[in-house]
């Protein structure tokens, strides 16, 4: 179900795909970057490519061991480091996620997982093997787990030079005012809005649906829903097409939680179910309990979910405020300027749910508002800066656990709940901060360190890398201070 239309099964069908080309594209997403799907690799000779098929290929292991912008961690991780040289690490070719770059002249393009060279046995920090160990659990347990995406991104007609020269400020959106679903402004600019829906589907990221959101340049797009390896393939794969894409129409894209104060932020909403290994829906309930609603359900507003979703969700807030979940959802120091007062742009701050509900963190989706087959949650805190498969693990993993553990609901839903119960205290609150957020998932008695959830190793190296990220934030002198400050301080 993952694999892509032309994906080759051995090497003989690769060499007839490839026998026109001579060079391949690969890439591999990490840890170090689980924020902006930004993908590191590299192009290879065909031969030299063919080549490593079989038995992979030396990558340095520095990739997991610097930030964003190329700096090498001060405090050293497991993975990389300077006592082990930055030592290459065996990077795996994925012939399941063959594609071709239609905006690259059609140049063939694989993803790639990380072992350890000397082990063979999957890095922990590396995100497809995080997730596709969370995915290979459910299965053994009955499951197929099941994910969509959608993102929200502000687009400024500007290059990386001429950002770069006015020092990111001032920059001139696509286009001006709030026009949400504007069928005027898609015509502005019309050959870049329909090339990213036509590109992406040439490279095999299926969306369901591309309109202007509220925000001034904003565009909103939702992935196809599908498996949750493939979805995770996809979405980080669609922001890099779209940055792509935009950088031949001298626009940048950003998916950039919080960008602006007064404006709402860019969401990442992820959306989940499971189905048995026949493609039944889990979560679905039976033809009997359609009529009047599940018998045993907590309240009116699962009574239209399985007692498996029910425990799925349980699990879902049972670990959202913890670091092993948020943290995934919200992993920079921006995305929790988008949670802070969140009730204003529908962003949620709390351990809530709620049928149908876009004010609560998790909106249970199923009938009467839509078919039976069509149940399902979204999860509504992710900001589009989240790293698909970090975030889409933690979402199953604490699901799973729900259901293993039959985890009931901590309250009543959203809709019985009001602002006073929040002030006083009856509402659990979600981290307000990068760093309060890690903190909590390297407390030794995190959800996190679980070995079914993330496990310590993960645990280590990921709040590693968001500790760093805390440390050069308060390090930074923002405009903010000086211009509160410099004059009258």
């Amino acid at each position: 179900m993952s694999a892509t239309k032309n994906a080759p099964t051995n090497v003989e069908d690769l060499k007839e795909l490839l026998k026109d080309d001579l060079k391949v594209k690969v890439a591999g997403t990490y840890s170090t970057i689980p924020v902006d799907g930004v993908l590191r690799g590299k192009f290879m000779s065909k031969e030299k490519f063919l080549s490593a098929v079989k038995g992979g290929f030396g990558f340095c292991s520095v990739i997991f061991g610097w930030d964003i912008h190329d700096t090498v961690y001060p405090n050293e991780l497991l993975i990389s480091n300077r006592a082990n040289g930055y030592k290459d690490l065996l990077a795996l070719i994925d012939l399941s996620t063959f594609r071709r770059i239609p905006w690259e002249n059609n140049v063939p393009f694989f993803l790639l997982s990380f072992v350890d060279p000397d082990t063979h046995e999957p890095i922990c920090a590396d995100p497809r093997g995080v997730l596709k160990k969370v995915t290979s659990r459910a299965q053994s347990q009955g499951y197929q787990c099941y994910a969509g995406c959608e993102y929200e991104y502000f687009q400024f007609k500007e290059t990386p030079q001429t950002a770069a020269e006015k020092k990111f400020t001032n920059l001139q959106p696509l286009t001006v005012g709030m026009h949400g679903y504007s069928l005027l402004r898609t015509q502005l600019n019309t050959d870049y809005f329909h090339d990213i829906f036509d590109e992406t589907s040439k490279f095999e990221v299926d969306l369901e649906g591309h309109h202007t959101e509220t925000g001034p340049g904003v565009y909103e797009t939702a992935l196809a829903y599908t498996s949750a390896q493939r979805m995770a393939d996809n979405a980080q794969l669609f922001k890099f097409a779209v940055k792509s894409i935009g950088m031949k129409h001298g626009i940048i894209p950003s998916f950039m939680a919080k960008p602006w104060g007064n404006l709402p932020g860019c969401s990442g909403h992820i959306h989940v179910s499971l189905r048995d290994l026949d493609g039944r829906s889990i979560f679905a309930v039976s033809d009997a309990e359609l009529k009047t609603g599940r018998q045993d359900a907590a309240n009116d507003e699962t009574k239209f979910i399985s007692q498996e979703a029910e425990w799925f969700l349980a699990g879902l807030l049972e670990g959202l405020p913890d670091g092993s979940n948020h943290l995934q959802l919200v992993p920079t120091i921006n995305g929790y300027k988008r949670l802070v007062g969140g009730e204003a742009f529908w962003a949620p701050n709390a351990v809530t749910y709620g049928y149908d509900s876009r004010a609560a963190s998790i909106r249970i989706i199923s009938p009467p508002s839509v078919p039976v087959a069509a149940t399902r949650m979204e999860v509504r805190v992710p900001g589009a800066d989240m790293n698909p498969y970090f975030a889409m693990s933690a979402i199953f993993a604490l699901g799973l656990r729900g259901i293993e553990k039959k985890l009931q609901l901590p309250g009543p839903p959203i809709s019985q709940l009001s602002p006073e119960d929040k002030k006083a205290g009856k509402v659990k609150m979600l981290p307000t901060s990068l760093e309060s957020a890690t903190e909590r998932m390297m407390r030794p008695q995190s959800i996190a360190r679980e070995e079914s959830v993330f496990g310590n190793d993960f645990v280590d190296h990921y709040g590693g890398t968001r500790k760093h990220e805390v440390k050069v934030w308060n390090e930074a002198v923002t405009n903010w201070e000086v211009e509160r400050y410099l004059e009258l301080a």
